[in-house]
């Protein structure tokens, strides 16, 4: 089955415009089209841009995005060895975030403590402070 861009576009919640705009910018280069010029979207072609899609999210440039596609309609072997290297990334990232929260899990538990110890030295100064006596 085939979709127009506007179809297309309404099954991958985007807009028409930006599957113009990713045209334009060479990024579908996969997407067939008739011999009146018409777009036909299948539905691997929409596959192609959720990936487009995630990898724009990542802030990918387009220039990337481009090689990206060319390398995979090559079936360059490397994708593989990239994958993982990415894969490898993306653990690091996921370390460093846990590292983090055990960081800002350490600071709230300080945090608290200093927030007791203000409250216990201002009780402590209200009740040394002498009465006033009548003059």
């Amino acid at each position: 089955m085939g979709y127009t861009i506007s179809q297309a576009a309404e099954k991958m919640n985007l807009t028409a415009h930006t599957l113009r705009y990713y045209e334009k910018e060479g990024l579908m280069p996969f997407v067939e089209r008739t011999e009146s010029g018409i777009r036909i979207f299948k539905d691997s072609d929409l596959e192609w841009l959720s990936v487009i899609c995630c990898l724009k999210g990542t802030g990918m440039s387009i220039k990337k995005i481009k090689e990206y596609i060319d390398l995979s309609l090559e079936g360059d072997s490397t994708l593989e060895e990239r994958r993982q290297i990415f894969i490898r990334q993306r653990e690091s990232v996921l370390a460093q975030i846990r590292e983090m929260q055990k960081h800002l899990t350490k600071l709230d538990y300080k945090i608290q403590f200093y927030d007791q110890a203000c409250a216990a030295k201002i009780k402590r100064n209200q009740l040394q402070k002498p009465l006033k006596q009548p003059v």
